[in-house]
């Protein structure tokens, strides 16, 4: 299978791998298998018990996922969009205290594995599995013909450890992927950061604009964010922040089709309070706090200007 090329990731103790057969051979795990889209705070119960049971038995804590998402390959006119790129699934997970993250490529050769030659062939041959945390309906192998039960069976037969995590737990959390989805795409970003136990965020490179933010005292920065698969918030403003050089800064973000300069495409635009250096060609994370207004089309630049400063009111108000 062909390795994946993905941006720079930062990172401490969590360590990435790109392909399963990269694994280290002498290292025994606990893994569990999912997407884990957002990291919410769901996922963070399931990884946080992980990390306790590795390190409590001197096992290695490995959270086993995909990329491309499966569906995106098996259903070629999906419309799914994800919460988080694959990066910053990464960043995220790494503040779990998680030690590997293994990055599968999933492609038609890989989903025509059976459940057997999975667990098989990876689990055990080439991941070391020596326990198993799992959802209470996960289903795996060529056409999801594995289930818990299954996964059981193979337990015993290659003896490792299978543990199901009880729908009671998940549901007890009462937060999923789909509900983050839907409060992002109403612009309810405080629902949304409370259900993944942290901001909403993108990720991406700062472009060249039109500059026309400058010639009204606001200059900001273009984000081009590589991907047409990340689930964005409804359009409209935002009060963000970055952490950019050790220091934080807040801001307004835009995001939509500028329809004051009819523009044609969407865009994102961040103007950052306070801060004056060249960013160009850089990656900069941006974390949303909150809803500022829909976006409207303004009669003249004037108004724009004059709405972009009440933004700023409101901006300096929330640091207040």
């Amino acid at each position: 299978m062909k390795s994946i090329n993905f941006a720079p990731i930062k990172t401490g103790q969590l360590e990435i791998i790109h392909h399963s057969e990269n694994f280290p051979k002498d290292k025994e795990t606990i893994l569990t298998i999912g997407t884990f889209d957002g990291v919410h705070i769901g996922h963070q119960e399931i990884i946080q018990n992980l990390v306790r049971q590795a390190k409590k038995k001197g096992l290695c804590s490995v959270v086993f996922t995909f990329y491309p998402h499966p569906r995106m390959v098996l259903n070629q006119n999906s419309d799914l969009k994800l919460i988080n790129t694959i990066e910053e699934r990464a960043a995220r997970l790494e503040k779990t205290g998680l030690d590997y993250l293994i990055i599968h490529p999933f492609d038609k050769e890989f989903s025509r594995l059976s459940a057997l030659e999975f667990v098989r062939d990876i689990l055990v041959g080439q991941l070391q599995v020596s326990k198993l945390i799992i959802g209470y309906d996960h289903h795996f192998g060529k056409n999801r013909e594995g289930n818990i039960e299954q996964l059981k069976e193979y337990g015993h037969m290659f003896d490792f450890e299978v543990e199901e995590i009880p729908a009671q737990d998940i549901d007890e959390v009462s937060v999923s992927s789909t509900k983050i989805r839907r409060a992002l795409e109403e612009g309810q970003i405080e629902k949304a950061n409370q259900y993944l136990g942290h901001p909403y965020s993108l990720r991406g490179k700062v472009i060249k604009g039109n500059q026309i933010g400058k010639t009204l005292g606001f200059p900001t920065a273009n984000i081009d964010l590589g991907t047409r698969f990340k689930q964005l918030p409804k359009a409209g403003a935002y009060l963000v922040s970055t952490i950019w050089e050790g220091k934080k800064y807040y801001g307004m973000l835009n995001i939509g089709f500028r329809p004051t300069i009819n523009g044609k495409k969407q865009s994102i635009e961040v103007y950052l309070e306070g801060f004056d250096q060249d960013i160009y060609g850089e990656l900069l994370s941006l974390d949303f706090h909150r809803f500022l207004r829909e976006e409207v089309r303004f009669e003249s630049l004037e108004k724009l200007q004059l709405q972009l400063q009440k933004d700023r009111n409101e901006l300096i108000k929330f640091l207040r």
